[in-house]
């Protein structure tokens, strides 16, 4: 079933991470934001090679299959968010501006929009998601 609210969150994203691509306020050569993104490709590759062969939904509906907890979900959640989220920081922190702050916004908004709409998804789909929930960190260990 698709979910409106999921598909803004997608759409807020996927526009305030091209924003930042066309003002070229997304990467930069620093070697810290490097460091950074490298990082969250990282945990984006092992987030989907962990989640297994199933594919993106763009409206955040349920997949077949268990509950993932293992690999990056055993710490955090949302990996895949949290990824795209770092990776971003990053690339805005290299090139601090109102426009990048708001494009970089707007992909954080975006990502906790599909995030609500995909743990109410999650609550109902899966019993033991509620116990999971309450022992691991949505996007940033220790913090959030």
């Amino acid at each position: 079933m698709l979910n409106p609210l999921s598909v803004i969150g997608y759409l807020v994203m996927v526009g305030g991470m091209l924003g930042l691509i066309f003002t070229h306020n997304l990467f930069s050569a620093a070697l810290p934001v490097l460091v950074a993104q490298v990082a969250a490709v990282g945990l984006m590759v092992w987030a989907r090679i962990t989640f297994g062969r199933r594919s993106f939904h763009f409206g955040a509906s349920p997949t077949q299959g268990e509950l993932v907890t293992a690999g990056p979900y055993r710490f955090i959640r949302h990996p895949i968010y949290s990824a795209v989220c770092l990776f971003v920081t990053a690339g805005v922190g290299a090139h601090l501006s109102w426009k990048s702050g708001l494009l970089g916004a707007l992909v954080w908004a975006g990502a906790l929009i599909r995030i609500v709409c995909e743990e109410r998804m999650l609550r109902e789909h899966y019993p033991a998601y509620q116990q999971y929930a309450g022992t691991t960190a949505r996007m940033i260990p220790g913090l959030f």
